[in-house]
């Protein structure tokens, strides 16, 4: 799923900073970066916005008093530079409370308590959809990536790495693994080791713990050997 996020703040360089967060963060739309609070409440008037990260101290409309007044399923988190004011961020939608200067680190687990309390409040948000395709960002474009076109997923550390028949290069993308496994169709995808998912209709030959594609061997380890055994059962005539 993708969440809309607008960025708020009266400090440009912070606002511009945290944008640059939230264009890098796959799941994440950025609607809009403002200056002023009482700006940026058109755009989420106008916008089906999810969450909005939200500095406290602000002149006209502080972050406080807007959060009083977003619709009820819009989610905050705020970003200040004051401690002081946490315990009363809680009596608001605030999920998380960010102190300056923020880490992207930081950011992305904040926004992952967002995605994970949409997805649980609305499951059928998740990226399954009848067009089978979804978007990912890669290098700071958007890029459609067809179901039918699919290999396999790699893990690599925080990325993960798509490998299509379409005679594209493998597209990176900074996201979470286990996200990712989780809005694909299965069984059609399935896991075979904690850094491999296969589309197994790809599959072509197996060779002993691995699966092949070219010269490329794809491992099956323990946790995923009844899973992958129980797939090939199904399609094996005997």
């Amino acid at each position: 799923m993708t969440l809309n996020c607008v960025i708020i703040d009266d400090e440009p360089l912070a606002a511009d900073l945290l944008a640059s967060y939230a264009r890098k963060t796959p799941f994440l739309n950025l609607i809009g970066a403002y200056n002023n609070a009482v700006e940026a409440m058109k755009g989420i008037r106008e916008n089906n916005v999810h969450l909005v990260f939200l500095d406290i101290q602000m002149p006209d409309l502080g972050g406080i008093e807007l959060a009083k007044i977003l619709p009820k399923d819009t989610k905050v988190v705020f970003t200040t530079a004051f401690s002081q004011y946490a315990i009363d961020s809680y009596k608001v939608n605030t999920l998380d409370y960010l102190l300056k200067p923020i880490s992207y680190e930081e950011f992305v687990k904040a926004a992952d308590k967002a995605l994970e309390w949409f997805t649980k409040v609305n499951p059928s948000m998740k990226l399954f959809n009848k067009d089978r395709f979804i978007y990912v960002k890669s290098d700071y474009k958007m890029v459609q990536i067809k179901y039918d076109d699919i290999i396999y997923i790699e893990g690599v550390k925080d990325y993960v790495k798509i490998f299509t028949d379409n005679g594209e290069k493998p597209v990176m993308s900074l996201m979470n693994m286990k996200k990712f496994e989780e809005n694909l169709p299965q069984p059609e995808f399935l896991r075979t080791h904690r850094s491999y998912i296969v589309h197994m209709t790809k599959v072509k030959l197996i060779d002993k713990f691995h699966i092949a594609f070219g010269k490329e061997l794809i491992p099956i380890s323990d946790t995923y050997k009844e899973d992958i055994q129980n797939y090939f059962d199904l399609h094996t005539l005997s």
